[in-house]
């Protein structure tokens, strides 16, 4: 009777145990990762170096499982599970940091015909509009020194939702400058004789010239190629790291085509895969660049805030 009777006493003690035990657990994974996300692991930066154009990037569902792949397309983000948003790694030294983000969805100028449109300047749609403030909300946790933009109203109008909330975020460390940054080489592709166009009827074949960078396809009335558009696209990205500090960080937000430009440059991508890079509306992609030696290293790509906005139409550019 005694031993039967302490028995069930030492059940009875033992459920409460766990349940604090469980809560206590709870809690120290939160700080975990709270504490994962402010100082995230050197050797995660080491994993994700992307030296000399080196195409082996970092996927992995979180630091402690990350493994290197052979792949031309740019690393997932490592996501924090406390504020779902990318781990990122303080900048390195020696290096500059820039965030590339793509403008919100657009009103297609073909209404339910959608056509390409490149390099008119079209206008953002209310949930466009939505999505732009979104990346910038998401940028306000960072001091940037900079916010460049392409020339096209719908870049300028996420460029300056960027400066606003850097001003709003950070009262005593305002950014550098006191208005967007815009360079005429982050304009998008211009589609020349393609705009208004559908895809059909521009044809298959053609498109899958284009891309392939058969330069004997580019439109006319001022069509560009994607070798001439990467070309001026990394002249307005190298002059955005001159005016940026080593150590510090800027963004540029721009189009499409511009964005795949500066990926594909930092992954070493040959220019004909450039087509294939997912880069979704208003996403943000991370690159760090060495100062002295010009090595890229891709932190993520095309990461969208998820804030319950409805999903966007992407459709001809």
């Amino acid at each position: 009777p005694d031993s039967a009777h302490t028995h069930k006493s030492s059940k009875a003690t033992m459920v409460p145990r766990l349940l604090l035990f469980c809560l206590w657990w709870q809690t120290q994974m939160k700080t975990e990762y709270i504490f994962a996300f402010q100082v995230p692991s050197p050797s995660v930066s080491h994993q994700r170096l992307n030296r000399f154009r080196n195409t082996k990037l970092l996927h992995a569902g979180s630091a402690d499982d990350a493994v290197f792949v052979g792949t031309v397309n740019a690393a997932p983000a490592i996501m924090c599970e406390v504020e779902s948003v990318p781990l990122l790694d303080p900048i390195p030294d020696g290096f500059k940091r820039l965030f590339l983000v793509r403008h919100g969805e657009v009103i297609n100028p073909g209404g339910d015909r959608p056509v390409y449109y490149g390099a008119m300047d079209v206008s953002l749609s209310p949930l466009g509009e939505l999505e732009a403030i979104e990346a910038a909300t998401y940028l306000s946790r960072f001091h940037l020194q900079h916010v460049a933009s392409s020339p096209l109203t719908r870049a300028k109008f996420g460029a300056r939702q960027v400066l606003a909330r850097q001003t709003l975020s950070n009262e005593e460390h305002n950014n550098d400058s006191d208005d967007i940054v815009v360079l005429e080489g982050f304009r998008e592709l211009d589609r020349g004789s393609w705009c208004g166009l559908t895809k059909d009827e521009i044809g298959a074949e053609m498109l899958a010239r284009f891309d392939a960078c058969d330069e004997s396809v580019t439109p006319g009335d001022g069509g560009e190629s994607y070798p001439a558009l990467k070309s001026r696209v990394l002249e307005a990205m190298d002059e955005l790291l001159r005016i940026t500090d080593v150590g510090r960080a800027s963004a540029v937000v721009s189009h499409l085509q511009v964005t795949r430009s500066m990926v594909s440059e930092a992954l070493g991508m040959d220019i004909a895969e450039m087509a294939g890079l997912a880069i979704s509306t208003a996403s943000i992609t991370c690159i760090d660049y060495c100062a002295e030696t010009g090595i890229s290293n891709v932190q993520f790509q095309s990461f969208k805030p998820e804030c319950g906005l409805e999903e966007s139409t992407d459709g001809a550019n």
